[in-house]
């Protein structure tokens, strides 16, 4: 439909008939909000990722900012272009009344699963997509917003390993005030900083503690706290240090643990204050491992 396109259907009040208009190439995988199809376009022929927003759970989610004048996700991707976030190509709504968002579809795998899988095809590519994963959000937050979800599940991997993007802005917000009062607890539990948990004010600094997190993970398929699934499991953030990368991977490029450490301050306060603060601590990292001396090896 193309940017014109999509401003006359929105002017007209034209909603998209999603059986006639896509072919669907792969069944619906469902996240919190929604439900995401690979699908072809049949007006362009173009395969893509076709998002749909479940209405009630929607509704829900933003009662939370009653009085706000909160953009919807796809007014908050349409504002974000670069190359490790996910191409937003249209959104609006279906003749059903949904909210939909068409997208890139990246065929390749979650960092999730490469994680899941202890998969040794990251090894010597962790720094570079580390690198990317940052640069992403370091965009996000350049264009005024908090992701509210960075783990490894939203961070889609090329297959051959050489990039990822960054996807799912169903959470994001504002990074102004009244978006980071106390009482939002979204997010993903294993990778909430502590003062989500706590209830306190957030800011962008909530972004570089799960960012932190998820980088930890990538180096050594283990999280700085014990892992669950509940709100109990964010408490330990909060509550007991972090164990130290280097119990994981003593392997590990100094200056790559302390960006991660840095990152993951309970204190935030103490943390990293913003995305291009990691990226300095690695300009010019390209491994995740420290050199060996000579003889070291084998």
């Amino acid at each position: 439909m193309g940017l014109f396109g999509q401003l006359r259907a929105l002017l007209q009040g034209k909603r998209v008939d999603v059986e006639k208009r896509f072919e669907i190439l792969q069944k619906a995988i469902s996240g919190t909000m929604s439900r995401f199809y690979k699908a072809r376009d049949r007006e362009t022929g173009r395969v893509v990722g076709l998002k749909i927003l479940d209405p009630a759970k929607l509704a829900f989610f933003e009662s939370r900012f009653k009085g706000l004048k909160k953009p919807s996700e796809g007014e908050i991707l349409a504002q974000l272009k670069h190359p490790h976030i996910v191409e937003l190509y249209e959104y609006g709504r279906t003749t059903q009344g949904e909210h939909y968002l068409l997208m890139e579809f990246i065929e390749g795998p979650g960092m999730n699963s490469l994680l899941i899988g202890r998969s040794t095809q990251l090894d010597g590519r962790r720094v570079p997509l580390i690198r990317q994963a940052a640069e992403a959000l370091a965009a996000v937050h350049a264009a005024g917003f908090i992701h509210r979800d960075v783990c490894p599940r939203n961070f889609m991997v090329s297959p051959d390993l050489q990039s990822l993007k960054l996807i799912d802005f169903g959470l994001t917000v504002p990074a102004t005030p009244e978006f980071m009062q106390p009482g939002n607890r979204t997010g993903t539990p294993n990778y909430m900083a502590p003062e989500l948990v706590k209830r306190q004010p957030t800011d962008q600094r909530l972004d570089v503690f799960a960012f932190g997190v998820s980088a930890y993970e990538i180096c050594t398929f283990q999280l700085p706290w014990e892992r669950g699934s509940t709100g109990l499991a964010a408490m330990a953030h909060a509550t007991q240090p972090p164990i130290e990368i280097e119990r994981y991977r003593p392997q590990i490029h100094p200056r790559l643990a302390e960006a991660i450490t840095r990152a993951i301050a309970r204190n935030r306060d103490e943390r990293l204050a913003s995305m291009k603060e990691f990226l300095k601590l690695i300009e010019g990292l390209e491994h995740e491992d420290a050199p060996q001396p000579p003889g070291a090896a084998g």
